[in-house]
């Protein structure tokens, strides 16, 4: 008789995990998580989170929640005062008006995504996403049993999302297509016309459109993004905007998101969740409505660092021929184009750029494979400007 987990004896998964791939932006940081621990001294420019920490007004409401023994479970949808919060929150911002059945808290932006996915898609459907683009999009389509159909988007255009590309992309079998704006990685928005144009191109189609607004927060020049009102105009009956607390507020680890939606689909959104993870955790719950309600000065604060980290790095790329980048309008990364330095007889892919990089510079980023893009990397500025300087002068003596 075989040991149970030896290579003869191998453990038979699910068919569904024939189709997903693992995060590989987990892996790298798992990479730099194990080289730390053998004690080197890596620049993780990988991460995709804020360097912040959480505002003290937000860890004091948490504080305040453990001391008051709000520890027990909550609502599925989340708590009333935090469903409320979040409403008022996209009616202020955006001008659309939620009633709270239509809005669920989840343990962070990803879940909102994973219960749409759940709740909306099966098998036989096609789902539209864009590419490069965040890969657990891609993948929870996947999860669903659905087919993802990639609009890809072009550096040379500064990876814009346009209508046209996703109207051509629809069969009779399509079901939805899932927009991220800012994006992850290349910090694209799409523009309010271009999405007015998608939407009034999928008035008469049984079509969902789900807006990933992420980085909503984090959008640093002059670009108009009331993308949720553009489509409450034309497509509220078939719209869900999924927002989170995570990269606004610095709270990726606090795990608190949300999805907004009619309310026959956050309903079954909820169904989803009471199956998975109930709820958000009650303390979290507490921290992200202080987060909400209260002072917002942090945001703007965290917003105006970002874009001075931005414009920096991106005057050390733009002086480096090598590098071919595009100036992103959000989110947190640059996206520059590596394949002037792979080679058939060195570095052949930008995965084995990377990976020279970590092992020899001991300085993280992420391949563009994790995005469908190779050739790229994803280099996060979220990080202390000293850091982003050590890091560069890393990466010059290692191309030197």
């Amino acid at each position: 008789m075989s040991e149970v987990g030896s290579v003869s004896d191998p453990i038979r998964l699910a068919h569904r995990l024939d189709q997903v791939c693992a995060s590989q932006t987990q892996q790298v940081l798992v990479a730099v998580e194990q080289l730390r621990r053998q004690g080197v001294d890596v620049i993780d420019l990988g991460a995709g989170e804020p360097d912040f920490p959480t505002p003290d007004h937000v860890k004091t409401a948490a504080a305040a929640a453990i001391r008051d023994n709000f520890t027990k479970y909550t609502a599925g949808a989340g708590i009333m005062a935090l469903r409320e919060a979040i409403a008022r929150h996209y009616a202020e911002r955006y001008g659309v008006t939620y009633d709270t059945s239509g809005v669920v808290v989840t343990a962070g932006g990803k879940q909102a995504l994973y219960n749409i996915a759940m709740a909306l898609f099966g098998p036989g459907d096609e789902v539209i996403t864009h590419v490069p683009g965040w890969p657990s999009i891609v993948e929870q389509i996947h999860l669903a049993g659905a087919d993802p159909v990639r609009v890809r988007t072009a550096a040379e255009e500064g990876f814009e999302l346009r209508a046209e590309p996703f109207l051509e992309a629809v069969t009779p079998r399509t079901r939805g297509i899932v927009i991220n704006s800012p994006g992850n990685p290349t910090g694209a928005v799409m523009s309010e016309p271009e999405l007015a144009r998608l939407a009034d191109g999928l008035a008469e189609r049984d079509i969902w459109l789900v807006l990933d607004l992420c980085y909503e927060q984090l959008i640093y020049d002059d670009t108009p993004h009331n993308l949720p009102h553009v489509l409450w105009d034309r497509l509220a009956d078939r719209t869900v905007l999924v927002g989170t607390a995570s990269k606004s507020y610095a709270m990726t680890g606090w795990r608190c998101g949300w999805l907004l939606a009619p309310a026959a689909v956050a309903a079954g959104c909820n169904v989803v969740q009471s199956h998975s993870t109930s709820h958000a955790t009650s303390i979290t719950q507490r921290a992200a409505l202080a987060a909400l309600t209260g002072p917002q000065a942090c945001v703007e604060t965290m917003r105006d660092e970002y874009r001075a980290r931005r414009d920096a790095v991106l005057s050390w790329l733009d002086g480096d021929a090598r590098f071919r980048v595009t100036r992103p309008a959000g989110a947190f990364y640059l996206f520059p184009d590596v394949s002037e330095l792979l080679s058939p007889d060195g570095m052949r892919t930008s995965a084995d750029f990377v990976q020279a990089l970590l092992r020899d510079a001991h300085v993280a980023v992420t391949p563009g494979e994790a995005f469908d893009a190779p050739g790229f990397i994803r280099l996060s500025y979220a990080a202390p400007m000293d850091q982003l300087r050590e890091a560069w002068r890393r990466i010059q003596r290692f191309l030197g």
